[in-house]
């Protein structure tokens, strides 16, 4: 458990450090969160395999200025050089994290032929095997967390109108289309799959997305089959739910849309979340210019010439 020695952290803090308890209190806000953030991206990782890319991942998707990037590292840092000292660790994967480097780094996101290949591999002539498409299909068409996708309810889906309702951070309710081909398989789930489960748990009676037990599903369980199927696919990049969210949002600023209204799509609270997803991918910036700009336009009709 990540948060298993915060009470000697606070004394360590208190009456080793000598630091007040609004020092205290502040790192473990700090700590708190990227512990959430660890709970829900790589349910499989602790205190003692984590790793310094895991760190500067967090930092990079809570989108902070380098003065807040600062306090919390300061936070986190404090916690993990109290484990080293007590000998809970044997290394500090904090070591190297600067501040200067989140700015540079950006998300990892699946192309549309790697998200097409992962569904591909996938055996969805099972009950599991049929969800979890419809899962990966669902969180790629509509850029949704992990959290809103697990509490999604039926009576969430729109399917005359083609959006859904979530419920975002701070319990805020946002509409989000729906494409047709991960509408239409929502349909064929609920109604072909979902219908046929023997017994639902009463509380979970609205969810979409259930266990063959009727309950609901557990990040560890969309975490890995996600995973799975990545591995499956042979995809080597670092695979976890949230990177089809990235995925999702990259393909619309690639595709030319609207910050804005990728911004409200994605639930962000402001548009410089969404700014990060213009630096993705600078092909299609460069492909422009050799098309449109006079002096690639001379250029290339010289290269034609010469090769006649």
């Amino acid at each position: 458990m990540w948060e298993e020695y915060l009470d000697e952290f606070k004394s360590y803090i208190l009456f080793v450090r000598s630091l007040s308890i609004n020092t205290f209190e502040a790192y473990q806000r700090d700590c708190t969160k990227f512990f959430n953030f660890m709970n829900e991206n790589y349910p499989e990782i602790n205190i003692h395999t984590v790793e310094l890319k895991h760190l500067e991942e967090f930092l990079w998707q809570i989108n902070l200025k380098n003065s807040s990037a600062r306090r919390i590292i300061s936070g986190i840092k404090a916690y993990f050089k109290f484990l080293v000292l007590t000998d809970r660790l044997d290394n500090n994967p904090c070591e190297l994290l600067e501040t200067s480097r989140i700015e540079k780094l950006l998300p990892v996101v699946l192309s549309h032929e790697e998200i097409q290949k992962m569904l591909s591999v996938i055996d969805k002539s099972t009950y599991h095997g049929f969800r979890d498409s419809v899962i990966i299909e669902v969180l790629y068409a509509c850029g949704l967390r992990i959290s809103e996708l697990l509490n999604l309810k039926k009576g969430d889906i729109y399917f005359k109108h083609e959006y859904i309702k979530v419920l975002g951070k701070g319990n805020k309710e946002r509409l989000v289309p729906i494409g047709e081909k991960a509408l239409q398989l929502l349909d064929l789930y609920i109604r072909n799959h979902r219908s046929k489960l023997k017994k639902i748990d009463q509380k979970c009676k609205d969810i979409v997305f259930l266990n063959r037990r009727g309950r609901k599903l557990t990040r560890q369980y969309v975490f890995l089959a996600i995973k799975t199927a990545a591995q499956q696919a042979e995809i080597k990049k670092n695979i976890h739910p949230h990177i089809l969210r990235h995925s999702f949002a990259s393909a619309l600023v690639k595709g030319g849309a609207n910050l804005i209204v990728v911004k409200e799509m994605m639930g962000h609270a402001s548009v410089v979340s969404t700014e990060i997803y213009t630096h993705l991918d600078t092909t299609h910036l460069r492909e422009t210019l050799m098309l449109y700009h006079p002096h690639y336009q001379n250029l290339n009709k010289k290269k034609s010439e010469e090769s006649q």
